[in-house]
């Protein structure tokens, strides 16, 4: 890994210690893992995207959540533009180029949706590891948000996937995922 992408990693591990979300660290790690391994060939600006993906949930405050559900457009979209512009204003700082600035916010801005080629790869990953990581805090939100809110995540974080070798790959976890939230 290049000095920039560690210290964009180091930014976000710090953000979300603050804010007490350190579960959340190792999607972020995940989602650059299948980065790489869905796309060997990723640049350095898609894997910063991948690492702060979701960097606005480290800054949020815990009553936006509340007002939407986890897949309303009226919450993905801020969710989206305002990471796009914490992690851009970070890498300004840090002395990163114009260019790899604008590539990273394009990615970060569209990672919940998808769009083209690498912010559907971006998304792909982020659902990937969504279901490597994050079911467990999920499940825990089935007891105080009812199971039909977290189907409705689950469903939407595997139907959202694009590409087929990214379904295949999380297809069984899935699957379980929606088994196991009956028990809730």
């Amino acid at each position: 890994m290049t000095k920039l992408y560690n210290k964009v990693e180091k930014f976000v591990i710090d953000a979300f210690t603050k804010t007490r979300h350190e579960e959340q660290i190792i999607h972020f790690k995940k989602t650059a893992y299948w980065v790489k391994k869905l796309e060997p060939k990723s640049d350095e600006a898609l894997l910063i995207s991948a690492i702060a993906h979701d960097i606005e949930r480290g800054f949020r405050s815990k009553e936006t959540l509340k007002k939407h559900s986890y897949t309303d457009h009226k919450f993905l979209r801020p969710h989206e533009e305002e990471g796009a512009e914490i992690i851009s204003k970070f890498l300004k700082k840090q002395g990163a180029t114009k260019e790899l600035i604008e590539r990273v916010r394009m990615l970060v801005s569209r990672h919940e949706e998808g769009g083209n080629k690498y912010q559907n790869l971006l998304k792909d990953a982020d659902s990937i590891s969504f279901f490597e990581n994050n079911l467990d805090i999920f499940f825990r939100k089935a007891k105080e948000e009812g199971k039909d809110k977290i189907k409705q995540k689950f469903d939407w974080m595997y139907n959202r996937i694009t590409s087929e070798k990214a379904k295949k790959i999380v297809k069984k976890q899935y699957q379980k995922a929606i088994k196991d939230l009956d028990k809730f």
